[in-house]
């Protein structure tokens, strides 16, 4: 089992950063991947970002490319999402989460561990 842990998020102004993280302990492994997801009230989960933990290699959404960067200590098994120039579309809830020996994917039904989830919420 994995366990992931969410922190950050709050309310900020447009065009402000925001820095979200998520541990992850219990099974990691170097075949791992984590991701972001995130919900906004009344639509579906959209990918926000990926990592492949091993290469270190990274995938973001269209709507966050150039804007959102994805970090990662592996020392502390965490991934840091830090997210710049934000829009109040970027405002929902984010979730963090994480797969092993899976493809890098951008399809939330691929993950099979999950954060309880941060609320983001950016005001103009």
């Amino acid at each position: 089992q994995v366990q992931l842990v969410e922190s950050g998020g709050g309310v900020v102004q447009a065009g402000e950063s925001s820095r979200l993280s998520c541990a992850a302990s219990g099974r990691t492994s170097s075949r791992f991947r984590m991701a972001w997801f995130r919900q906004a009230p009344g639509k579906e989960r959209e990918f926000v970002t990926a990592i492949n933990w091993s290469s270190g290699f990274t995938d973001y959404g269209d709507s966050v490319k150039g804007r959102f960067t994805l970090s990662r200590d592996n020392a502390k098994n965490t991934v840091y999402l830090q997210m710049d120039s934000l829009k109040p579309e970027d405002t929902a809830v984010y979730y963090c989460a994480a797969c092993s020996f899976c493809p890098l994917s951008r399809i939330h039904g691929q993950y099979n561990y999950w954060g309880q989830g941060t609320q983001v919420t950016v005001s103009s």
